[in-house]
């Protein structure tokens, strides 16, 4: 009888496993679809959604209770509504605050990752991150909040110089590439560890000139001595997944890197052929998308220098 029963258990549990394996990539397929469908329908009507419309930090997208700001995918899928302020929530958090989500409003989703322990047929325990997903409200969608609960967001200065906060930032990066200016073009020398880029003077404007250079100093991040990021491309050449997906990561990086600046990012040349070839990409892999806005929040943090923070974060 006890053999029977360790039998039947160890097939329950064999079955729970396969049961939970299953559900584990059923979710995190629908999870990538959802976004990465999204991101395809503002691609398929020639808008970038990584091409950043507001000027100052504390536009970046943030949860009100928290003050935490959304990272990753989350940063450009709630970008993307292009609120008037930056502040989001969830139906319960709404309710916290005495307030309420207005009939008839929309939500957003934004993911997470949860880490999922379960066992392998070894009967090994594993660990597997799980991504997973829950709906937020702008503070517009919302009534009965009380304004004062609302954090004031600064305006913009004009008289502010959006070059000082660039060089401050790149100053502070004491892993910062050399930077080699007067080239005919603007690259990511690995070999020399090197950016080039043309003279400023010969850019339309100076914000042209920063998109530039933030441009190709989220590339440097991939250097194999920083992240790594060069090790795994295996083909560089261009309209190739491996090229459109760093480009993708240098592209997000740095209208991140903009932003935080003042700076009114730029988009690459190339732009047509760009959005055809990333299209494309998510098109064939639904998880390219979420795992280059994974890859430009590391380099923009590897650039300012934050500690890398743990996949479960907003």
């Amino acid at each position: 009888m006890i053999m029977l029963l360790k039998v039947i258990y160890r097939r329950a549990s064999s079955q729970n496993r396969v049961r939970k394996a299953a559900a584990l990539r059923m979710n995190k397929f629908d999870i990538y679809e959802i976004v990465t469908q999204k991101i395809i329908d503002l691609l398929e009507s020639d808008v970038v959604p990584w091409k950043i419309p507001w000027k100052t930090a504390n536009g970046i997208p943030r949860n009100l209770v928290t003050q935490r700001p959304y990272h990753g995918i989350n940063f450009w899928l709630l970008l993307c509504r292009k609120d008037s302020l930056p502040f989001y929530l969830t139906f319960e958090q709404a309710k916290s605050l005495g307030g309420a989500i207005r009939k008839g409003e929309k939500s957003t989703m934004v993911v997470f990752w949860k880490l999922l322990k379960y066992e392998d047929k070894a009967l090994e325990e594993k660990i597997t991150p799980l991504l997973r997903y829950y709906h937020v409200f702008n503070i517009s969608q919302t009534e009965g909040i009380d304004a004062k609960k609302i954090p004031p967001t600064e305006a913009f200065d004009h008289d502010f110089n959006p070059v000082a906060e660039a060089e401050s930032l790149i100053t502070k990066w004491t892993d910062c590439p050399m930077i080699k200016q007067g080239s005919d073009s603007a690259y990511y020398d690995p070999h020399f560890d090197m950016v080039c880029i043309p003279e400023p003077r010969t850019f339309f404007d100076d914000q042209q000139y920063y998109s530039t250079l933030f441009h190709e100093l989220v590339h440097s991040t991939g250097h194999n001595r920083r992240l790594g990021r060069h090790e795994r491309i295996k083909n560089h050449k261009f309209g190739s997944q491996d090229y459109s997906q760093e480009e993708l990561v240098a592209e997000m990086g740095a209208a991140y890197l903009c932003g935080l600046t003042d700076i009114q990012q730029q988009t690459i040349e190339n732009n047509v052929a760009y959005i055809k070839s990333w299209i494309r990409t998510f098109k064939s892999d639904s998880k390219v998308l979420v795992m280059a806005a994974v890859q430009a929040q590391k380099a923009v943090d590897y650039i300012l220098q934050i500690p890398e923070q743990n996949l479960t974060n907003e």
